[in-house]
């Protein structure tokens, strides 16, 4: 199995990204630790503060962990995440110079398509599995699966929006490889330092997400 496959195999069996926001790379191996001990070693990094390329850098360096960048709006941003060690780029929306950057540099691309359009430019650029951003306000689980009718072969990454009261109406659609959401890292909590909360949080996400499997 190459790299690409792999990684999103990884995403699919654990169903859940963390969307994490980082103020400070000296939070990066706490939260790391946090995830991973809540059963949850995943992390979308994004790339809405200074701190993100160095936190993807700690926590990629750990080798236990599926690590992205989030927010890349850039082929620059690519590269800065590239280099820290990411597995994989996500974009809000969909960059051409994006997603060949992320080509050059082999790390896996999941740009924003919450249109058929969108979907079909995906396509073109050799894209099979696609972030629905922002997921409630662009339709919700309803539009994701009107979206996966006509294609068959590919995924969605539903993001934002999400939390445990409607995870469910996501993860039970076939085309969905993994939901996207914040709730169990919130920005504020990693800000104090209580990362045995956010392991707890975690903890609590992985079951949930355990159980919408079984159902």
């Amino acid at each position: 199995m190459d790299r690409k496959s792999q990684m999103l195999t990884d995403l699919s069996r654990h169903r859940l990204v963390p969307v994490v926001v980082l103020d400070a790379a000296s939070d990066a191996g706490p939260l790391a630790d946090a995830l991973v001990a809540g059963g949850l070693p995943v992390a979308e990094v994004t790339f809405r503060t200074s701190a993100a390329g160095e936190c993807i850098r700690v926590m990629a360096a750990r080798g236990d962990m599926v690590v992205g960048a989030g927010t890349v709006l850039t082929a620059a941003q690519v590269d800065e995440a590239a280099d820290a060690g990411a597995s994989y780029v996500v974009s809000p929306g969909l960059s051409r110079a994006v997603v060949e950057r992320c080509a050059e540099r082999g790390v896996v691309a999941l740009p924003g398509a919450v249109t058929a359009s969108e979907v079909m430019a995906a396509l073109e650029l050799g894209v099979t599995t696609v972030k629905f951003f922002p997921a409630e306000t662009s339709g919700g689980a309803a539009a994701v699966k009107a979206l996966a009718a006509p294609f068959k072969d590919v995924r969605f990454v539903p993001t934002g929006g999400i939390g445990p009261k409607n995870l469910h109406e996501y993860l039970s659609i076939p085309a969905v490889h993994a939901v996207g959401g914040s709730w169990m890292v919130p920005r504020d909590l990693i800000a104090a330092g209580d990362f045995d909360e956010v392991q707890r949080l975690t903890a609590e996400a992985v079951a949930l997400a355990g159980k919408e499997a079984l159902v």
